[in-house]
């Protein structure tokens, strides 16, 4: 589990939740723009987490799913089958190779991280400070910087790609650096009710926090 788990929180989870603005306010105002219209969203994703030497230390490849408020769902297909799944104040993590699930409350497992905001009750504004980051990789970048010194996380970034989500990074206070790529975005598409929910395979070994 711990490579779902490591890093991975920051990264299931800072995604079409967010509101409010601070300085710099154009790229700022089109990630706003952007977040108040995407109810839901699904998207390819490639995971990469970074070397202190800046190199791309191990990748991963998958489909995420999100509806607002509370849900996601988080497919990793390469180079391992692990799943994530948010749903009625759940989360449920599983590793098919160790043939384990581990289940936790939503605030028990997300504590004060950027994972709160999905669920919506939580203001951006409350919880970071907001900075344009101008363009680099043909996105527009916003840095969050948490407010809280025990929310786990030195920085958050989001990139947006022609107003819509196209990136993110994030660095733990572990000094781990982890980069997600977005592509085939598909924003407030129907999404099936049953993708949120999750049933733990015969034979799994199923632990509940």
């Amino acid at each position: 589990m711990e490579r779902i788990k490591y890093g991975l929180m920051s990264l299931l989870m800072a995604i079409a939740v967010m509101q409010g603005a601070h300085a710099d306010d154009k790229p700022i105002e089109q990630l706003r723009a952007f977040l108040k219209t995407a109810h839901s969203l699904t998207a390819d994703f490639r995971q990469v987490a970074i070397d202190e030497s800046g190199r791309a230390r191990k990748a991963s490849e998958g489909v995420f799913y999100l509806r607002r408020p509370g849900k996601f769902r988080w497919n990793y297909l390469k180079p391992f089958t692990q799943e994530i799944i948010s749903n009625a104040g759940k989360v449920w993590f599983y590793d098919e190779d160790l043939e384990q699930v581990t289940i936790k409350k939503m605030d028990q497992s997300l504590g004060s991280t950027p994972a709160l905001l999905l669920s919506g009750d939580i203001d951006l504004e409350d919880n970071f400070i907001l900075e344009g980051q101008g363009a680099d990789e043909d996105m527009t970048w916003i840095k969050l910087l948490p407010k809280n010194e025990d929310s786990g996380f030195k920085y958050i970034l989001i990139g947006l790609d022609k107003g819509k989500l196209g990136g993110m990074e994030l660095s733990d206070n572990f000094g781990q650096l982890t980069r997600i790529y977005f592509s085939n975005l598909k924003i407030n598409t129907p999404i099936d009710d049953g993708v949120f929910d999750f049933i733990p395979p015969a034979g799994a070994d199923v632990f509940e926090e």
